[in-house]
């Protein structure tokens, strides 16, 4: 009996079906497995909180919808509207400093009677990636001066506007996302080296005229958790030890003691993998750190294949963000970084970075599933 040949019919079949409907299938699995890691290690986190578990995955379902629906949007019809975007968000930005509502310290939402509150500065995690690729994706590469310097203000107005509620977390985050376009567009040695010449006496700057105390605080922890261990270090103190306990395989699921008996603060936010690691031990932080890499990897792939200067700009910045938002919340919880309140994607609680994030790989599955029109056109 004769072997039948295999033919690429049926996976080309499959391949264009996803191309049709616009969504990255490789993408789409990666979040779909964090999304289930994140249903175990919160159940725990929470301290068994089934109604928290239950809205995450909610946010997980709004947050999936609605990058379905912004992968259907071509680049190009998105690069259209990114002024009027940049625009609209920072006068969001101006309007929290004027009217925003205050909660802890900070003045940071903006509520809209009997509808909702929001943090526009969520908005901008977006909105900054693609304003500076939609200036720098029009003109000769690499930039010129002038154009490093129109960049570096298109960035620094609404990182500013951010520093004041005060957040400066979200700042720096945003501040990276455009910074990461302008090096990506091939930003030239002699800028580059007289940026880190710069660093010493900003951050003097920063230190002595736009830190508040807390944030202060915060680096001097770092320096010296234990100068404060009752107070200002707990959360690190904590934190490592919960990390260290987890040994190579961890406690086992449910059966952390520094979560589930109230030691570690914000076990469910920011430094739920302390929870992950206390209780799947090295091997689950080494598996959890595989997922990220390769959700990284098809980000750069995408970059790399993109049609035009705009979206590689944009994609590979939407990337390298997720990379940071990663690297920025493990060296904090494992005491490598001042603790900035950087959440962990898709993995700590909270709807609005979740949605936001989401936001933006379908921005990536458009430039990845638009490929074909926009080399038509």
């Amino acid at each position: 009996m004769k072997s039948i040949p295999v033919s690429s019919h049926g996976l080309r079949r499959r391949e264009s079906i996803w191309m049709r409907i616009h969504v990255d299938p490789w993408l789409l699995l990666l979040i779909l497995a964090l999304a289930t890691v994140d249903a175990f290690v919160l159940y725990s986190a929470s301290g068994k909180s089934m109604p928290m578990v239950v809205r995450q995955m909610a946010y997980f379902a709004v947050g999936i919808s609605a990058m379905i629906v912004v992968a259907q949007f071509q680049p190009r019809f998105m690069q259209r509207w990114v002024p009027v975007a940049y625009i609209g968000g920072a006068l969001l930005l101006l309007a929290v400093l004027l009217v925003g509502t205050e909660a802890k310290g900070a003045q940071r939402w903006l509520t809209i009677p009997g509808v909702t509150r929001f943090q526009p500065s969520e908005i901008m995690k977006l909105v900054m990636p693609m304003s500076v690729a939609w200036y720098l994706g029009r003109r000769n590469l690499p930039p010129s001066f002038k154009q490093v310097v129109v960049t570096l203000t298109i960035i620094f107005v609404p990182t500013l506007l951010i520093l004041k509620q005060p957040d400066l977390g979200t700042s720096l985050l945003i501040a990276a996302s455009g910074i990461f376009a302008l090096l990506l567009a091939g930003l030239r040695w002699r800028y580059i080296i007289g940026a880190l010449l710069a660093l010493a006496p900003a951050a003097a700057g920063m230190w002595y005229f736009v830190m508040h105390g807390y944030q202060k605080q915060r680096v001097l922890t770092f320096l010296n958790p234990e100068s404060d261990p009752l107070g200002s270090g707990w959360n690190i103190i904590q934190s490592k030890a919960a990390i260290g306990s987890g040994g190579v395989f961890g406690k086992g699921w449910l059966q952390g003691t520094q979560s589930h008996l109230d030691f570690l603060p914000e076990g469910h936010t920011d430094f739920i993998i302390a929870v992950l690691a206390e209780e799947f031990g090295m091997v689950g932080v080494c598996l959890l750190l595989g997922v990220y890499l390769l959700v990284i990897a098809r980000g750069m792939v995408i970059t790399l294949q993109a049609q035009d200067a705009f979206c590689k700009l944009l994609a590979g910045s939407i990337t390298l963000t997720f990379f940071v938002y990663v690297f920025v919340n493990i060296g904090m919880v494992s005491g490598l970084l001042p603790v900035v309140g950087v959440p962990l994607p898709f993995i700590s609680y909270g709807g609005t970075s979740l949605v936001t994030l989401l936001l933006g790989f379908g921005i990536l599955m458009s430039i990845q599933t638009h490929k074909k029109w926009m080399a038509q056109n």
